[in-house]
């Protein structure tokens, strides 16, 4: 059974459609891009899988679950099977990296023993374990995109979400963080991320659902970065198209 499915979901924000009829699955274990250009709707499509937005039509099913019908108390239960990579909810400077690991896992509820094992695992895969006691000013770029990282699978998540998490990162930083993704993806863990980083989607190869306008006009496996995600003629046709029913 498929773990993420979209059937026929269309979001608006007020008159604007952001994302237009949109519809796919997601299998466990699987590793999916969410690409095209700024403003596709990447990351409005995230939004929707955690809850953070609201479905103007359509189902949206997460791990058996539907979310677009999901009442207010049942979300935090929802996020606590997520884990979220974003540059939007960042470090808190005046906490030590393990205290702001230990912040995530202690809002899903987890009060045992475990947690200071589970926080430095966490950082040991990323290569930080001894770098527990930092600040997050005291680290570089790429460290704290590998903080945020830790961060997220420290809460043990069934499916990691990452929103441009090599955003700002240099090439190198960049490459070393996409082999973390896909060693967290090898152990079972479904992951799906949205970027418009071209060269590494495009060595990664793997599932890419592109987005044009909002619309969904192409998913391939074992994908190079579709061209259809710059494509000035093809976003050009779909204005056109959208346009043409309004």
């Amino acid at each position: 059974m498929a773990q993420i499915i979209f059937d026929h979901v269309t979001k608006k924000f007020r008159n604007d459609i952001v994302l237009d009829d949109i519809s796919f699955e997601i299998e466990r274990g699987e590793f999916v891009f969410i690409i095209g250009k700024s403003g596709a709707g990447k990351s409005t499509l995230l939004d929707l899988i955690i809850k953070q937005e609201e479905v103007t039509s359509g189902e949206i099913t997460v791990g058996g679950k539907r979310v677009d019908t999901m009442k207010r108390k049942r979300i935090p239960a929802h996020r606590r099977r997520l884990g979220i990579v974003s540059s939007v909810v960042g470090l808190l400077k005046d906490r030590s990296v393990y205290d702001n690991i230990l912040l995530a896992i202690l809002a899903t509820g987890r009060t045992n023993g475990s947690i200071k094992t589970t926080i430095m695992r966490a950082l040991g895969l990323v290569g930080l374990a001894g770098r527990y006691e930092a600040y997050p000013d005291e680290l570089s770029g790429g460290e704290q995109a590998r903080v945020l990282l830790a961060r997220a699978i420290s809460v043990q998540p069934e499916i990691l979400i990452a929103d441009e998490p090599t955003a700002n990162l240099d090439p190198d930083s960049a490459w070393d963080l996409m082999q973390l993704l896909a060693e967290i993806n090898y152990q079972g863990i479904t992951v799906v991320v949205a970027s418009h980083a071209r060269e590494l989607v495009t060595i990664m190869k793997r599932r890419c659902i592109t987005l044009v306008s909002g619309r969904l006009v192409a998913d391939e496996k074992n994908s190079i970065y579709n061209l259809k995600a710059t494509d000035i003629f093809e976003e050009r046709r779909v204005l056109q198209e959208i346009k043409r029913k309004t």
